[in-house]
């Protein structure tokens, strides 16, 4: 644990030694308000809640969470720095869990800062801050399985271009496969398992369960077991790159 939590500093305190940091959480800011207030027309509809600002939160996480992402390791094996860090006293996997721990603290705080709309809300109305609270803790968890998967892609390649482009692909594929648009491409051939089985990897209907205040164990389960799976392929990948 104290090996995980030494590289968690590390990476966390590489966060706000540049400005990366302060430039992502001004931007996610700036968008969730945008989204909130413009597009999800928040005054307009007269009702005390903040459904209309978790409703974007999965589109905004799935080109921010890989901004963040890219560069766990592909920066990492770019500058050769990945050799350095594996010959400290440290395993793959306690590294991997360490970097992941930090990024997703970084989004966790990214998130706390818009605790405004949620004093707003309060002060326009009696919402339902149980309700509220949900969505917050469901927002975290999928930022925290879309870090994941960018974190398994970022130690695929040196580039972070590349380590974008494949985390925003897999994540996109991750919030279609519940939609109609992707069930009509297997319904009518495809056994009724297999359709239950992709409508259940889709990020949006397990969030949106927990947004609406729903909170089942089985998407807490989908969220742990997707994050797992991902931080296990992770661990893998950078064994077989280290044994090249």
């Amino acid at each position: 644990m104290d090996a995980i939590l030494n590289v968690m500093k590390r990476e966390l305190a590489g966060y706000f030694a540049t400005p990366v940091a302060y430039v992502f959480i001004f931007i996610f800011l700036v968008m969730t308000g945008v989204f909130t207030f413009y597009l999800g027309s928040f005054f307009e509809r007269g009702s005390a809640d903040l459904e209309p600002f978790f409703r974007f939160h999965p589109w905004l996480y799935l080109f921010l969470v890989p901004a963040i992402s890219m560069r766990l390791w592909a920066e990492e094996r770019r500058s050769g720095t990945v050799e350095l860090l594996l010959t400290l006293p440290v395993t793959v996997s306690q590294a991997v869990v360490g970097k992941f721990l930090a990024a997703w603290a970084f989004l966790g705080l990214a998130l706390l800062l818009t605790f405004p709309v949620w004093l707003t809300v309060n002060y326009l109305g009696d919402p339902d801050n149980g309700v509220i609270l949900a969505a917050y803790i469901g927002s975290w968890l999928m930022a925290g399985g879309m870090l994941a998967i960018g974190s398994c892609t970022s130690a695929v390649t040196r580039s972070q271009v590349i380590a974008f482009i494949l985390a925003v692909a897999a994540c996109f594929v991750f919030l279609l496969s519940g939609l109609p648009m992707v069930m009509n491409l297997f319904s009518g051939w495809a056994p009724q398992f297999v359709l239950d089985g992709i409508a259940s990897l889709s990020f949006l209907s397990h969030f949106g369960d927990v947004s609406r205040g729903v909170i089942d164990l089985r998407d807490l389960v989908y969220f742990v077991l997707v994050t797992g799976f991902w931080l296990l392929t992770n661990v893998i990948v950078l064994e077989l790159k280290k044994a090249d």
